[in-house]
């Protein structure tokens, strides 16, 4: 996966220092195994998704490729006197699926049909970039990088509570104030979920009506299908973008209530 890269964290204090920042328990992270968390500005907003790898000397981050010197330089800024080593690291980015129990890679934590993250030297595969994204606009799957944009959309509107990116019972992490607020007041009011459009893809930002109320906005696609950021509460009815009309794959992973 051209479009995700690798930041190496290292040292003594590696998992305590991510542990104080991330939306994800990495204390007790074993070598080889994966979890999906996020590091979050203080008001509480996706500034980066990651998948934590844990690693002999501390932590492997998979990271959005053209986000991976800004989470090295804002990871930097917060390191003081821990003893890490924050760098980044060669190694590739693929995602194995369908995977069987002897498919090379570590499970997707998200979701089991998204099959296998691999980190290293490249395997064979025939799968191009856009079958994945085939493949994860069909579970409904947002792609935070490319739907939540920086420093602008809640992690719990990219669905990171219900894809196990946040571990509600840890200790403070950056943002986890207004996080466990929206979670424990149920004032969750808008959800990126995927929909079906007629005819050519809208933009990035087209308005989703239902009727003459605006219920949402389109963010990225393929083929026939775009993610969108929907008002939970105007999805009864005819949804329409660009006048064409438009319909929500509700996912089975995604409780209607």
């Amino acid at each position: 996966m051209a479009d995700r890269a690798l930041v190496r964290v290292s040292g003594p204090d590696a998992k305590p220092f991510l542990n104080g920042l991330l939306t994800q328990e990495v204390l007790t992270l074993q070598r080889g195994e994966l979890r999906f968390g996020a590091l979050l500005s203080p008001p509480g907003r996706l500034l980066f998704d990651l998948f934590l790898s844990g690693q002999d000397d501390g932590v492997l981050l998979d990271v959005d490729a053209d986000r991976r010197a800004a989470l090295i330089q804002r990871l930097s800024l917060y390191r003081l006197r821990a003893d890490v080593a924050i760098q980044p690291d060669d190694g590739t980015v693929q995602v194995l699926w369908p995977a069987a129990p002897d498919t090379p890679g570590t499970p997707d934590p998200r979701l089991a049909d998204l099959g296998h993250r691999h980190y290293g030297p490249p395997l064979p595969t025939t799968a191009e970039a856009s079958d994945w994204q085939d493949h994860r606009l069909s579970l409904g799957i947002p792609d935070p990088a490319r739907d939540g944009g920086t420093d602008t959309t809640y992690p719990i509107e990219a669905d990171f509570d219900l894809l196990h990116g946040i571990d509600f019972s840890k200790g403070c992490f950056i943002g986890q104030e207004t996080t466990s607020r929206m979670k424990r007041r149920g004032a969750i009011r808008n959800r990126m979920l995927s929909l079906e459009v007629e005819g050519d893809l809208p933009t990035f930002g087209t308005e989703v009506l239902n009727g003459d109320r605006r219920a949402g906005q389109t963010l990225s696609g393929q083929g026939s299908r775009i993610m969108a950021l929907l008002r939970l509460d105007r999805l009864d009815g005819e949804l329409t973008v660009d006048g064409r009309p438009a319909r929500v794959l509700w996912p089975d992973w995604l409780p209607r209530d």
